[in-house]
């Protein structure tokens, strides 16, 4: 765990859910923060009573996730590309990921932001190509609530089950949160294509 993973984790411990919103919301504006790791340690922070409510940790992530993308989203409206070709390196976005996110809304439409909050990385800066899209803010909200509450839920009730043996297992936590996002994405888009046949299928 880098430096700043460490100063994070400690602004978590010692701030509790302030030290979580201002996290997770910085993970979610480009900040190398790994929300992978931090919900869970924040799941278990609330079994070794450092914490006092699993689901309360819940709302304060997404809430920071929710604020984070707001204003990768406002960026992206108002900046639009010349930000990204000039200032994306200091947030992990290049002009060449930005062509793939944008061939996949044009694939996916609106649904691509709630897929996009199970991929690392993508999932913290995906707000700014929706806002260079000028994607409209309902379904972005939208898509963006119901995938949050269904990643930062999962790793907090997983962080929160591991309680005291978190901190031994922290070294197998980044491939174990991988295989679960990795599955979640191919469950998702499984679900997706299945809605799609149903929808191109003739009625009887």
């Amino acid at each position: 765990m880098n430096h700043l993973q460490d100063f994070v984790v400690g602004l978590i411990d010692h701030h509790g859910y302030v030290g979580l919103y201002i996290a997770m919301a910085a993970g979610n504006i480009g900040a190398p923060v790994g929300a992978e790791v931090l919900v869970p340690l924040a799941g278990a922070l609330v079994a070794t009573g450092h914490l006092s409510n699993l689901w309360l940790v819940v709302a304060v992530a997404v809430a920071g996730e929710l604020t984070g993308q707001t204003a990768a989203y406002a960026v992206g409206r108002y900046g639009g590309r010349p930000f990204v070709e000039r200032f994306g390196k200091y947030v992990r976005f290049h002009s060449d990921q930005l062509d793939r996110v944008d061939g996949f809304f044009a694939r996916y439409g609106t649904f691509a932001i709630f897929i996009c909050r199970f991929v690392p990385v993508v999932r913290g800066i995906v707000g700014i190509p929706a806002g260079i899209a000028r994607m409209a803010l309902v379904p972005f909200y939208l898509w963006t609530l119901l995938g949050s509450i269904v990643f930062c839920g999962g790793l907090a009730i997983l962080g929160h089950a591991l309680g005291n043996h978190l901190s031994a297992l922290l070294p197998q936590l980044h491939a174990w949160s991988h295989a679960l996002l990795a599955a979640l994405i191919v469950l998702v888009l499984a679900i997706a294509i299945v809605a799609y046949i149903r929808s191109r299928s003739p009625k009887s």
